[in-house]
C-alpha cells in the first residue's frame, strides 16, 4: 500500500484509492501479509493464524522462503510479488526470469499453491520510473513459466493505485492518464492475451481523509447516507467503492477492454492515525472491512457491471511498526503481532459484528464457546493445536491426569480450549470461530468448562475457590481442603 499516491486527484471528490471484495459466485476475500516490522510473529505461527480464520487467499509482497515453506500443505493460495527494484534485472534478460521462477517458485510449488504472480508494485507510484520495464518483466516471467507448463496454473499480473486514472468522477467519465498509454495499453493486451486479471489498490480512506468536504464519512464506509447519481448514465451509487471500481470499468471499457476482469489487490481502513487523522480508528476499520466484505457477498458486483465477479485482499494482516510517514500508515492491521485481533471481523459476510470486549462472563446470564458438531476431526484438531500453542490457552488441564481429561475426546478438549481463547479475548464473535470449528452458545457447560473462563477481577477469587475446592489436593475427585482452606490459597496466588 502506498500513501504517496493519493494526491494525483486533487480536483476529483472520488479519486480515492478503494478495494474490491467479493466472496460470492467465485469472489473471494483474501488478506495482504505485509511484513515491514521488527515485532511480528514467525511465517509458520501466521500460517496458523490464516488457517485458524479460514482464510484461504493471502498476498505477499515478494517470494520469501520461509514464507513459502511456512504455507506448504495449508491449501492457502498465494499472491507473491517481484518487487519494483527488481524488475530491470527480470526484464533484461530471459535467463534472470527463468533463474528467478527456479529459485523462488519451483523447489516449493505445488506445496505451495501459487496462483498469481504480481510483476512490479503500483509502478506509477515509485520514486524511480520503472514504468518501461513492466511490461518485458510480466512478458519474461510467463515465458520463464510456459517453459515448466505453469503459464496456465499462475497467472502474471501487475498492481495499481487509483493514480493511473486521470478522471474518476462522475464513474462514466473514468480514463486511464493519458502519460501512462505507452506501457498501459500493452499491458492490458498482455492481460487478455494471458486470461490474467487487472489489478487495482483502492483505499477510500484516503479519499475521506483529504477532501471530507466533498466526501462524507458514511459514504467511504458503506454505510446509509445519500445516493450519488451518475449524470451522464443516472447509475445510483450508495458508497464510493461501487464508483471507483466503476471508473476503472469505465475506463477500460473506453479502450474496447470489456472483458478484462479487475481485482482489487489492497483494501481496507487504518486502525489508528495521528491526530489530524481522526477517522482512523479501530471502529471505523472494523466498519468498513465488514461492510466491503458483506457488500460484496450479499450484493454482488457494482451499478454498472450488477454480478460481476470481484475479488478482493484486506489490507493487511498485521499493523506494520517501520513503515514511514503518518501514524495510519503503521495501523492497517487485523491483528496484534501476538495474533491477537484488533477488532471482530466477520469474514462470512453474513452475521453480526460483536465490539465487545473485556466483557465479564458469568454461568447465570454469560455465554460459552464450544467445537461445533459439524466441524471435521482435522479442523477440530488444527483448532486445537493453535489454541494450545499461538493462541497462547493454558492446556495443561485436559492433559492425562488432569482435571479437565476426561471425557478424552476430541470434541471435549477442543471445547475446553475454545471457551479459553473466548474468554480470554474478550468474547467475542470473531474469538470463537477458529474457522469454523467453535460455536457460541449459552447453555451452562460442565463444571470443567466453566473453569477455563476467564472471569473479570471480582469473579477470579470465585472462579479460584470453586477450582480448588472441586478439585482437592490428591487429584480431580480428591478430598476438598474446604472451603476456608481454597479461599486461603487462592489469595496466596
Amino acid at each position: 500500500m502506498m500513501a504517496n499516491g493519493i494526491g494525483l486527484f486533487p480536483l476529483i471528490p472520488l479519486f480515492a484509492i478503494s478495494f474490491f471484495v467479493e466472496l460470492c459466485s467465485g469472489g473471494k476475500v483474501g488478506v495482504c501479509y505485509g511484513r515491514n516490522a521488527d515485532d511480528l510473529p514467525t511465517p509458520d505461527k501466521v500460517a496458523q493464524l490464516i488457517q485458524l480464520h479460514s482464510i484461504k487467499y493471502v498476498r505477499i509482497y515478494d517470494a520469501n522462503i520461509q514464507v513459502l515453506k511456512a504455507f506448504a500443505n495449508t491449501g492457502v493460495e498465494l499472491m507473491i510479488g517481484i518487487p519494483n527494484s527488481d524488475l530491470l534485472a527480470i526484464s533484461q534478460y530471459q535467463s534472470n526470469a527463468d533463474t528467478w521462477l527456479k529459485t523462488n517458485i519451483l523447489p516449493y510449488y505445488p506445496a505451495t499453491i501459487i496462483t498469481y504472480i504480481t510483476v512490479g508494485a503500483e509502478i506509477t507510484e515509485s520514486p524511480v520510473n520503472v514504468s518501461s520495464l513492466v511490461v518485458p518483466a510480466m512478458t519474461n516471467v510467463n515465458t520463464a513459466l510456459k517453459k515448466v507448463g505453469l503459464h496456465k496454473r499462475i497467472k502474471v499480473s501487475s498492481t495499481h493505485s487509483l493514480g493511473v486514472l486521470f478522471r474518476s468522477f462522475p464513474p462514466s467519465a473514468g480514463a486511464f492518464d493519458s502519460k501512462f498509454a505507452f506501457f498501459l495499453k500493452p499491458m492490458l493486451e498482455f492481460l487478455v492475451e494471458n486470461q490474467s486479471p487487472f489489478m487495482i489498490d483502492l483505499y477510500p480512506y484516503y479519499a475521506y481523509r483529504d477532501s471530507s468536504e466533498n466526501v462524507s464519512l458514511d459514504y467511504a464506509l458503506f454505510n446509509p447516507t445519500s445516493d450519488v447519481i451518475d449524470p451522464n448514465t443516472g447509475l445510483v451509487y450508495t458508497n464510493m467503492f461501487d464508483a471507483q471500481m466503476d471508473a476503472i470499468y469505465f475506463a477500460l471499457m473506453a479502450l474496447n477492454f470489456r472483458t478484462l476482469k479487475v481485482m482489487v489487490t489492497e483494501s481496507g481502513w487504518p486502525n489508528k492515525g495521528s491526530a489530524k487523522e481522526a477517522a482512523a480508528t479501530s471502529d471505523n476499520a472494523q466498519s468498513y472491512d465488514t461492510n466491503l466484505i458483506r457488500h460484496v457477498i450479499n450484493d454482488t458486483g457494482t451499478p454498472a457491471k450488477p454480478g460481476e465477479e470481484i475479488d478482493v485482499y484486506i489490507f493487511s494482516l498485521f499493523n506494520e511498526n517501520k513503515k514511514p510517514g503518518l501514524e495510519s500508515e503503521r495501523n492497517w492491521g487485523l491483528f496484534y503481532p501476538d495474533q491477537t485481533s484488533i477488532f471482530s471481523l466477520d469474514w462470512t459476510g453474513k452475521g453480526s459484528v460483536d465490539v465487545v470486549t473485556g466483557a465479564n462472563i458469568t454461568g447465570s446470564n454469560g455465554t460459552w464457546c464450544v467445537a461445533s458438531s459439524n466441524a471435521s476431526e482435522q479442523d477440530l484438531k488444527n483448532a486445537l493445536d493453535w489454541a494450545c500453542g499461538p493462541g497462547n490457552v493454558d492446556c495443561s488441564a485436559i492433559q492425562p491426569s488432569q482435571p479437565c481429561f476426561q471425557p478424552d475426546s476430541l470434541t471435549s478438549h477442543a471445547s475446553y480450549a475454545f471457551n479459553s481463547y473466548y474468554q480470554q479475548n474478550g468474547a467475542t464473535d470473531i474469538a470463537c470461530s477458529f474457522g469454523g470449528a467453535g460455536i457460541k452458545t449459552t447453555k451452562d457447560p460442565s463444571e470443567c468448562f466453566r473453569f477455563s473462563m476467564l472471569f473479570s477481577p471480582s469473579y477470579q477469587l470465585e472462579r479460584c475457590v470453586r477450582l480448588v475446592y472441586w478439585t482437592g489436593p490428591v487429584g480431580p475427585h480428591g478430598i476438598s481442603p474446604g472451603v476456608n482452606e481454597a479461599e486461603r490459597l487462592c489469595l496466596l496466588l
